[in-house]
């Protein structure tokens, strides 16, 4: 049996390795804020509660964008389809670029969100947690809109790559 490692002998690229054997969806987070799109592609999504309706969404605490993005008064999150893959990477780009040719919606709120999205959610922000090297931040759901594309399957990030899931039958 194999002896694991404690905390002070944890390796932060190992430590990256290992959490990046999780598979996760990738989702898009975005407002517009003063007239301006701002946003950014999160693996860190999920669900956190039904009553009231809450998710969340991990950043680090270094992020240029959420400084931004936390002043918007409604939130968009979009859950990427696997043909999402150029759209993540834009959404990690340069910040003038990232909603170049991307076609979005946005609510009298300013929540933004992908129109070709799996999923979109509408949010208000409800609560942000200190944790370590990022910040959780817990958003409200007012609204969920499943789309036209309910057919397609999610944008997945696994060891550092996209790919698709391959849903199987028992």
């Amino acid at each position: 049996m194999a002896i694991l490692a404690t905390n002070q002998d944890l390796d932060p690229a190992a430590l990256r390795r290992a959490f990046g054997a999780f598979p996760t969806g990738v989702v898009a987070l975005a407002a517009e804020v003063e007239g301006h799109a701002v946003g950014l592609a999160a693996s860190s999504f999920t669900s956190v509660s039904l009553d009231p309706p809450l998710v969340s969404v991990s950043i680090a605490r270094g992020s240029k964008t959420w400084p931004d993005l936390r002043r918007a008064t409604g939130f968009g999150v979009t859950v990427l389809a696997d043909h999402h893959g150029a759209v993540c990477r834009q959404l990690s780009g340069p910040v003038e670029h990232r909603f170049d040719g991307v076609a979005t919606s946005v609510a009298a709120d300013g929540a933004l969100t992908l129109d070709e999205g799996l999923v979109r959610f509408h949010c208000d922000l409800y609560r942000e947690v200190e944790a370590g090297d990022h910040v959780i931040v817990l958003l409200r759901v007012l609204s969920v809109d499943h789309g036209e594309h309910e057919g397609d399957q999610p944008l997945v990030f696994h060891r550092s790559a996209f790919g698709r899931l391959e849903a199987r039958s028992a």
